[in-house]
């Protein structure tokens, strides 16, 4: 029996859910989400609480029904409090500044390397080494970090590159001599 899958989606003030069928809307403060939902799996909601049904006990459906309670759940979180990701950049002469919507990175090439926003995100930039990724999709936020981080991940002998904020970099000794 899944457990996430079974607990009730509470839908909080301000947050408008329209379920039509298969697809279901989420309206709030910081913008609109919408989502197809897998045919095996049905909404129900009563007031301000949605509950995830699912059709049988196959292993997919099982699988599907926790997988769909969390998105949701995310979507109304999204809608009300921003998802960020914070990711920092290390390295002698490395460093990030913003230009309108994209981030202009100079990363060590011979060239600076230009990343521009993807619809529904925005950056914050507090600093030359740091960058935050901000949005009401989670799963778009940590596509366009990882996105980011894949134009110069972390090296393991020196450290240099861009990594999560919360990411530790196992480094490694290098060459001993005799």
């Amino acid at each position: 029996m899944s457990r996430i899958g079974n607990k009730p989606i509470t839908v909080v003030d301000g947050v408008d859910v329209k379920i039509e069928g298969q697809k279901i809307t989420v309206k709030g403060p910081k913008g609109t989400l919408e989502r197809e939902i897998h045919p095996n799996i049905s909404l129900k909601m009563d007031g301000n609480v949605i509950n995830v049904i699912r059709k049988d006990d196959e292993p997919k459906n099982k699988s599907l029904h926790g997988l769909t309670r969390t998105l949701i759940n995310n979507m109304i979180i999204g809608v009300t409090q921003e998802f960020t990701r914070k990711l920092q950049i290390n390295g002698v002469g490395y460093r990030v500044q913003k230009q309108g919507n994209n981030l202009n990175l100079t990363l060590g090439y011979s060239h600076q390397v230009v990343f521009n926003a993807p619809q529904g995100i925005s950056f914050d930039v507090p600093d030359a080494n740091t960058i935050i990724v901000k949005g009401i999709d989670k799963e778009l936020v940590g596509q366009t970090a990882a996105e980011i981080r894949t134009k110069r991940p972390p090296e393991v002998y020196g450290g240099k590159g861009i990594k999560y904020e919360e990411e530790v970099i196992r480094r490694k000794e290098g060459k001993s001599g005799k």
